[in-house]
């Protein structure tokens, strides 16, 4: 099996890195990591040229990137929710790749190879949030390098203890093969576990769209808390009319007043409200008894044919009143 490996690899080389690094960066599973690093340790022997493996590289990370990158500047939010919804850690995949984002800008695409879960997202996310093609082509770039030359200079300086464990394959045959397939299913069913989990201890009674639009029309309207990040308000500014955004930084300020019995609606756009749910959690343990998560978020608000405005900023709440907008 290893000579087959090898051999692959001494046929197809610069072909073989290209594409494993394409598809990688597109969102299969199949981790290019490894092929760079015995790519790296076959150019110790002088069967690779390095520059050619790089470029190869580069040029398979950057065509993957920018097509995201292209997709997330084009459709803005809509690409974001996908990938939200397909990743295994949906109530994070977004929402932590946003708050990196608005801290660290572009060089966030330096190390964004290096994070699990943020390497396909930071490019759309990038895109969607303005960043101009010129900078992230030099930064994308750059962290393509830093992260390719990374496995494939491993591979180059460690070439002998690569050879053993390739050696190893070797002699384990087919068993080596299927102990690495049992490891990743139990990966991906450890994290949909992970994910089950979450989603029933998060479990709690929802309100309907029309439900929360008959009570806005009353005399004594729910108070409406949008909790998505700044980032994703950025990218979709849609909200609900008279709703605030939610900081649980400032819940002190946005909540003088406001009787512990004052029913509370929380929003998001993410899949099964779980960020809405988790910040119903937060105001719960405050105090907060009548909190519920909006069933659908805001694309069901809207797909309901609500009214929906531009987000206002946030306001303190005057007691038993209505916020001041």
């Amino acid at each position: 099996m290893a000579h087959q490996i090898v051999a692959l690899l001494a046929e197809y080389g610069l072909l073989l890195v290209f594409l494993n690094v394409l598809v990688e960066q597109a969102g299969l599973p199949l981790p290019a990591v490894p092929t760079l690093v015995v790519a790296g340790a076959l150019a110790a022997a002088g069967r690779f040229p390095l520059g050619g493996l790089l470029l190869a590289a580069l040029a398979g990370s950057l065509l993957s990137d920018f097509a995201w990158y292209a997709a997330g500047r084009r459709y803005g939010a809509g690409v974001m929710r996908i990938l939200c919804r397909i990743s295994l850690s949906p109530d994070s995949c977004v929402k932590r790749s946003e708050l990196h984002f608005q801290r660290w800008r572009a060089p966030l695409l330096l190390v964004a190879k290096f994070v699990p879960g943020l390497s396909t997202v930071a490019p759309p996310l990038v895109g969607a949030m303005g960043l101009s093609p010129r900078m992230f082509l030099l930064f994308d770039a750059l962290g393509a390098l830093i992260w390719a030359g990374a496995a494939v200079v491993l591979g180059y300086v460690f070439a002998d203890g690569v050879e053993r464990v390739l050696a190893v394959f070797e002699d384990s045959g087919a068993l080596a093969v299927q102990l690495v397939g049992a490891l990743l299913a139990l990966y991906v069913l450890f994290k949909w576990w992970q994910r089950r989990r979450l989603l029933v201890a998060l479990r709690m009674v929802r309100i309907g769209v029309d439900e929360l639009a008959q009570a806005l029309r009353s005399g004594r309207p729910p108070l409406v808390f949008d909790v998505r990040t700044a980032g994703s308000r950025q990218l979709d500014g849609r909200a609900i009319p008279g709703a605030l955004p939610f900081d649980p930084s400032t819940l002190d300020t946005s909540l003088a007043g406001v009787p512990r019995e004052r029913e509370l609606v929380l929003y998001c756009n993410c899949p099964n409200e779980v960020s809405a749910a988790r910040a119903a959690q937060l105001l719960m343990a405050q105090g907060y008894r009548r909190v519920r998560p909006l069933r659908g978020g805001l694309d069901a608000w809207a797909a309901a044919g609500h009214v929906v405005e531009p987000l206002q900023p946030a306001a303190p709440v005057p007691a038993g009143g209505t916020p001041v907008l």
